[in-house]
């Protein structure tokens, strides 16, 4: 595939190359090699695609029934890091596995004291020799529990100032010390894990940056988080997971064709046009959708999808930005699906509380309200993310606090461990 394909030309790619007889393995592989499993990724490890691109490859993939690219916090997180901030060893190593989906990862950031005040951190990295000893504990880790490694920030010197005193690291998650412990939400899933790391160990090699450089990484992967969860991803959905750990990788690739995996339909975070049909098809299906108060609802809905996705295309394109695009489209994210969970709700009334398969729209909406306060809490709050706008895109003073050059360890925190 080059730079330059067509629809039709990505189209007849996934017509020659989908069997769904071969391992996830063998087909993830298929879609690496020829660039297509992160396409909009620079010349070699994608083909610099648009996202008009990317997204017809991900039509193209639904349309056959194909299973789509690895996903998760290595695909969103891990390699766009990794490619800015980490050396050429470690961008060969890391990247072309999160591209084949040899690797899962999880994201060790925030912990039980440190969310919103991340830099506040006080998991601890203690160099021995070629190594770092890393103790703490982390929270709220996606995928914490089918992961190989982890983007892990820790404190590597806290005499110094609280942001100058962290170091960056490709932690690996299989080994002695690391404990993974999942943490039920409102929805009954688990989608986010505890993890406790005691005296565990990662090769000096794998850092990621300099040593006390970590705050400026930790900001590239925020600023990647933050536009991702409100720009909306583009490739295909894929049921499958990566890493070694779920054992996908040596099944049929043909058996997770069609699947749906937890946070899938309704009740999952992202909000576009194929919510406000749903929306549509419900509300014909209880005969409201001659209501005009609905009628304009989803009216609502729909123009305010419409202008985030031209938003989306200025950010994208790099055109008349302000600094704060990441930040500002996370909050529309989770603004729009507040609209959602509302518009699901007057259409069902009642029904909307029920769960279950045999309940109105399959149990969905009730998934959605229980699921809608989330995406303004994870990824940083919209009180973060309105500080952010505030102090570095519209010039307001900062919030008063510790003087910036005060050592981390003079500072009052609770002990965590």
């Amino acid at each position: 595939m080059t730079p330059s394909a067509t629809t039709e030309q990505i189209e007849a790619w996934v017509e020659e190359n989908w069997d769904p007889e071969i391992t996830v393995a063998q087909w993830w592989q298929r879609l690496a090699d020829d660039g297509l499993s992160q396409p909009m990724l620079p010349e070699p490890w994608g083909r610099a695609w648009s996202r008009d691109q990317a997204s017809a490859l991900a039509a193209a993939l639904a349309k056959k029934g194909a299973v789509g690219q690895p996903n998760g916090i290595g695909m969103m997180l891990a390699v766009p890091t990794i490619l800015a901030h980490g050396s050429d060893e470690l961008i060969a190593e890391f990247v072309p596995k999160v591209l084949n989906g040899q690797h899962g990862w999880c994201q060790l950031f925030s912990e039980p004291g440190a969310g919103s005040d991340l830099a506040g951190l006080q998991t601890k990295a203690e160099r021995d020799g070629e190594e770092w000893i890393i103790n703490g504990q982390k929270v709220w880790t996606s995928t914490g529990q089918y992961a190989d490694y982890g983007i892990l920030v820790a404190r590597s010197n806290p005499d110094l100032p609280k942001h100058k005193g962290l170091t960056y690291f490709a932690f690996p998650m299989l080994q002695p010390g690391v404990e993974v412990r999942p943490l039920r939400e409102m929805t009954g899933r688990a989608m986010f894990n505890e993890v406790f790391i005691d005296n565990g160990r990662v090769p000096d090699s794998n850092m990621i940056g300099g040593i006390t450089d970590g705050w400026k990484v930790t900001n590239t992967t925020l600023m990647v988080e933050r536009a991702g969860i409100g720009g909306g991803s583009v490739a295909a959905f894929s049921a499958a997971i990566p890493g070694t750990v779920a054992g996908h990788l040596d099944r049929r690739v043909g058996d997770f064709a069609g699947d749906r995996s937890e946070g899938a339909g309704l009740g999952a975070g992202a909000v576009g046009r194929g919510r406000v049909r749903q929306l549509i098809e419900l509300a014909r299906k209880q005969g409201v959708l001659g209501d005009p108060t609905i009628r304009q609802d989803l009216a609502r809905l729909h123009s305010v999808i419409e202008i985030s996705g031209y938003h989306i295309g200025r950010m994208k394109s790099g055109n008349a930005a302000t600094g704060g695009e990441g930040n500002m489209a996370k909050l529309r994210n989770s603004a729009m699906l507040v609209l959602t969970r509302e518009v699901g709700c007057r259409i069902l009334g009642a029904h909307a509380t029920v769960t279950g398969s045999g309940s109105m729209s399959n149990g969905d909406i009730q998934e959605l309200t229980l699921f809608s306060p989330a995406p303004s809490i994870y990824g940083g709050t919209d009180q973060v993310q309105r500080n952010i706008i505030g102090e570095r895109v519209l010039g307001l003073p900062k919030e008063p606090g510790p003087g910036k050059d005060t050592p981390f360890k003079e500072l009052l925190h609770n002990p965590t461990r």
